[in-house]
């Protein structure tokens, strides 16, 4: 499909099959709120679920003491629970 055609979920899932991007790189790219990207992402990965492809994750991490244990790996946490530092990098996510 050509990039109008499709909708902003389907170019979002084909801008991540070719690089990697965190939610506001995804916002930037396609003029939407990061929360909006966030939203697009569960809805790719719920959509991928049976095929061949997957949502992978690069959790966020603490840049501090390199905590990246976080129970939800799609949303940046605030805070870093371990240290408390607000120095927490964005998830990054691709498909494979």
């Amino acid at each position: 499909m050509e990039g109008a055609e499709q909708t902003t979920r389907q170019r979002i899932a084909d801008f991540l099959r070719h690089e990697s991007a965190e939610a506001s790189t995804l916002a930037a790219e396609f003029e939407i709120t990061t929360p909006s990207a966030l939203s697009h992402v569960e809805h790719i990965a719920q959509s991928l679920e049976g095929t061949d492809e997957e949502l992978l994750v690069a959790p966020p991490e603490c840049q501090d003491c390199s905590f990246h244990e976080f129970d939800d790996l799609i949303n940046r946490p605030s805070r870093c629970p371990e240290c408390k530092s607000e120095n927490v990098s964005d998830p990054v996510f691709t498909i494979e």
